[in-house]
C-alpha cells in the first residue's frame, strides 16, 4: 500500500471516530433536555399539591433526575475532551496527507522537469548535429532503417543437471560451446544465454518466471521411461516424469517458443510438449556427450544467424556428419500443428 493511501485511511478512521463522538454527545444532550423536562414537571406537580407524600415522592424524583443530569454533563465533558483530542489527531493526520501529497506533487514536478530538460537537451543536440553536420543526414536515415532490422531480443535458458550418482557429463563444455557459437553469430546481441546449474525441480518454474525465456534447453540425463533427471538437495538423482514436464511447460508457455531436450530418450517428451509451444527437439535414443555438444552449439549458431528452426536443425545434423559422428538421426524436431517449420524464425529482424 502506498504511503499516501495509508495516511488517507488513517484520516478516514479518525473522522469516523469524531462522527461517533459527536453522535454520543448529541445523545447525552438529548438526555439532558428530556431529564430537565421531567424535573420541571415534577416541580410543577409539587406546586399543585398539598399532599406531603406526593411532595416527598416528587422530590425524590427530582433528586434522581438531577443525578442523571450530573452524569450526562460529566459524560459530555468527557466526550468534549475526546473530541478535542480527536480534532487534534485529525489535524495531524490531515497534515500528513497534505505533506505526502505535496511530496508526490514535488516528485512528479521534478520528474516532469527532468524529462523536459532531457527533451530540450536532445532537441539542442539534434539541432546542433543537423546544423554542423548536414552531410550526416543520409547516414542517419540509413541507420534508422538498419535499426528497424535489429532482431528482437530473446533469452535461451540453459538448465543443467548432472547428479553425482549418475555418469558425469561434460555439460559445462556444452554450455561454453553454445555461448561461443552464439557470440560468433550475426545477431549475437539479440540472443542472451542464461545458465542454471544443478537444477532441482523447485528451480524450474523459478528460472522460467525470472528469465522469461524464448527457448528452454534441458541438458543432462534422461531415462527410457520418458523421464528427465534433476537433482535433490544433496546432489543425487531426482526423477521427473514426462507428465510433470508437460504440465510445467503448459502452465508457462506464454513467450516460450522452443523447448530443446538435449537428454537421452526425450523424443516422447518433446512430442508431448510440442502441443503447447511452436517447436521442440528431443532424442529418440541415447546421445553421446560430443554429439550433444556439437549438435546443440551449431543449432544455436544457426538460430543466431536468423535461420529458420527447420534449417537450423538440418545444419546441426549436417555438422554431426561433417565431424564423422554417426548420430545425426538421433535428434528429432517436432512442430506445433498449423506451423510451417521453414517459416519459423526465432531471431527474426523486425519489419
Amino acid at each position: 500500500m502506498a504511503l499516501i493511501d495509508s495516511h488517507r485511511n488513517n484520516l478516514s478512521r479518525k473522522q469516523s471516530d469524531l462522527t461517533k463522538l459527536l453522535t454520543d454527545k448529541a445523545k447525552e444532550q438529548k438526555k439532558i433536555s428530556d431529564t430537565t423536562i421531567k424535573i420541571n414537571r415534577a416541580s410543577e406537580a409539587i406546586n399543585r399539591t398539598k399532599s406531603t407524600s406526593t411532595i416527598q415522592s416528587k422530590l425524590r424524583e427530582i433528586t434522581r433526575y438531577e443525578k442523571d443530569l450530573a452524569n450526562s454533563y460529566k459524560k459530555i465533558a468527557d466526550i468534549e475532551t475526546k473530541i478535542g483530542k480527536k480534532n487534534k489527531e485529525i489535524q495531524d493526520a490531515q497534515t500528513k496527507v497534505d505533506k505526502e501529497l505535496a511530496s508526490i506533487d514535488k516528485k512528479r514536478k521534478a520528474e516532469a522537469d527532468k524529462l523536459r530538460r532531457e527533451q530540450e537537451q536532445n532537441l539542442r543536440n539534434i539541432g546542433s548535429t543537423l546544423q554542423h553536420h548536414n552531410n550526416l543526414h543520409t547516414e542517419t536515415r540509413y541507420q534508422i532503417e538498419e535499426l528497424k532490422n535489429i532482431p528482437e531480443k530473446i533469452v535461451v535458458l540453459f538448465l543443467a543437471s548432472n547428479p553425482i550418482d549418475q555418469q558425469q557429463l561434460r555439460l559445462d563444455e556444452e554450455a561454453r560451446a553454445i555461448s561461443e557459437m552464439i557470440r560468433k553469430s550475426k545477431h549475437r546481441d539479440s540472443v542472451k544465454f542464461e545458465t542454471c546449474w544443478a537444477v532441482q525441480p523447485i528451480d524450474l518454474l523459478q528460472a522460467i518466471n525470472e528469465y522469461k525465456p524464448s527457448i528452454i534447453h534441458f541438458s543432462g540425463h534422461g531415462s527410457d521411461n520418458d523421464e528427465i533427471i534433476f537433482q535433490t538437495n544433496d546432489g543425487r538423482t531426482k526423477i521427473v516424469s514426462k507428465e510433470a514436464i508437460v504440465q510445467t511447460i503448459m502452465a508457462s508457455s506464454d513467450g516460450i517458443r522452443l523447448v530443446f531436450f538435449n537428454t537421452c530418450y526425450s523424443k516422447n517428451q518433446a512430442e508431448a510438449v510440442s502441443e503447447y509451444v511452436e517447436a521442440t527437439i528431443g532424442m529418440n535414443t541415447s546421445i553421446g556427450d560430443e554429439a550433444a555438444r556439437i549438435f546443440s552449439s551449431q543449432f544455436y549458431s544457426s538460430i543466431g544467424f536468423g535461420l529458420s528452426v527447420k534449417k537450423s536443425f538440418e545444419q546441426a545434423k549436417a555438422l554431426l556428419m561433417l565431424e564423422n559422428i554417426s548420430e545425426e538421426e538421433t535428434p528429432e524436431l517436432f512442430i506445433k500443428e498449423g506451423i510451417n517449420s521453414e517459416d519459423l524464425i526465432i531471431v527474426k529482424p523486425k519489419k
